[in-house]
């Protein structure tokens, strides 16, 4: 019997709305209790932890692994390595690798390999369409049984509206949903950076912003048509977030999540060319930055994801239309999320829901709480420790992270999975 005691830590629990000093418990890679004045038992580990805060673990809805096919950019290995030195004790996965996640083999694969890890639960998205090509769609029933918790194209949005319309009428017939790529592919074909005075300055190809709230406009048709639930990924625009908000006062099954670029920088961080900062959907103007976090104040938006795109250097070193997009974001996570809770744009409780409850809820999970009986994936964090973000010494392969160089306030200290210490 394997116990752990946290003593005297600022305990915070989004689900319930705990935000107190007190003591927890864990025995056997669960939570066994937790509260005030707790017995301390002899024989345990004793983590006396006074004025640090301990949380849920983090469960992150969106990370791209280089692995199978890109092992160079990304392992599941490195990536579960990065996502402890964050905090992240749920990752879900992208299946757009190489092969694409579209058989069950291989979503049992990515299941066994995150295992493997012995430090976070690694959840693979099923291929939407075969190949994550677009135009047929995977066998859904297959892919949920082998364990995909729901399916997408990962960074490939699924332009045919026929198309879109099967999926999430199959994706609902098996409870589950489909999340999109929100942007329109004929338009943002060759762009690479938001259309408008900055990428004309320049002489970069744009994208149109109305990309986004176009794609977003049609399948929230679709969504009441067939009565699936779409979840659009990595919402970066007023009027896509303004779509939403509405269609979820229809009380459409209607979700959404957002990353940290899209609520920390503006499209002035790509600067002369500054090719890290570009990302897939690019960086937004100032007031599209602005309505992000209005919408994560308000609860438009469900959940906050790495959205972790690994890239070596080869793919960046380049001239900034032809480098590829992708920012890394695993170990940058929480700090991120919490210049927004130092900043005054959101309460740190309701900054972790989006961070752990929230998305425990969208994909119906037993984790994101500290509750009795619930799973001891924790995450221990000084709240004020400041840090700086440098490519190149953070954990994991990928180093292409968009916040080089960016002061941050807030510093994982250690992170459990199922009990047992994986960080710190």
């Amino acid at each position: 019997m394997s116990e752990v005691f946290f003593a005297g830590v600022r305990l915070l629990d989004p689900a319930t709305g705990l935000d107190a000093t007190g003591d927890l418990l864990v025995r056997d890679g669960l939570i066994l209790d937790h509260g005030t004045g707790l017995g301390r038992p002899d024989g345990v580990e004793v983590i006396d932890a006074g004025g640090l805060c301990l949380a849920p673990g983090l469960i992150d809805l969106r990370a791209a692994i280089g692995e199978p096919g890109a092992e160079h950019r990304e392992t599941i290995a490195s990536a579960a390595f990065a996502a402890s030195a964050g905090g992240i004790t749920t990752l879900c996965a992208l299946p757009d690798t190489d092969p694409a996640l579209d058989d069950p083999a291989l979503v049992q694969f990515v299941l066994r390999r995150g295992e493997a890890t012995g430090c976070i639960t690694l959840l693979p998205y099923g291929a939407a369409t075969k190949h994550c090509e677009g135009k047929e769609i995977a066998e859904y029933g297959l892919l949920k049984a082998a364990g995909a918790i729901a399916f997408t194209d990962g960074r490939r949005a699924i332009g045919n509206a026929r198309t879109m319309r099967l999926a999430l009428s199959y994706a609902r017939a098996f409870g589950s949903f489909v999340v999109q790529h929100p942007e329109e592919p004929s338009l943002a074909a060759g762009g690479a950076a938001t259309e408008g005075e900055l990428a004309t300055r320049l002489g970069l190809p744009g994208i149109p912003a109305a990309a986004e709230s176009m794609l977003v406009q049609r399948d929230i048709a679709l969504a009441r048509l067939t009565g699936g639930h779409v979840h659009f990924a990595h919402v970066s625009t007023a009027a896509a977030l303004a779509l939403i908000r509405a269609a979820k006062a229809d009380g459409l099954a209607v979700t959404c999540d957002t990353a940290p670029p899209y609520f920390d920088l503006n499209e002035t961080a790509i600067g002369d060319w500054r090719s890290y900062a570009k990302l897939s959907p690019p960086l937004r103007p100032e007031a599209d930055r602005e309505a992000v976090v209005a919408a994560l104040a308000d609860g438009t938006i469900d959940a906050i994801a790495s959205d972790h795109q690994p890239r070596d250097a080869d793919d960046k070193r380049l001239p900034f239309a032809q480098a590829e997009a992708g920012g890394a974001g695993l170990a940058t996570l929480l700090g991120v999320t919490l210049a927004r809770v130092h900043g005054g744009d959101l309460p740190l409780l309701q900054a972790l829901a989006l961070l752990t409850a929230r998305p425990a809820a969208l994909l119906d999970l037993p984790g994101g709480r500290l509750a009795k009986g619930a799973p001891a994936d924790l995450v221990l964090f000084d709240l004020e420790r400041g840090w700086q973000v440098k490519a190149g010494q953070l954990p994991g392969k990928a180093q292409n992270s968009p916040f080089d160089g960016r002061a941050l306030e807030g510093r994982v200290v250690g992170t459990w999975k199922a009990g047992r210490r994986v960080f710190g």
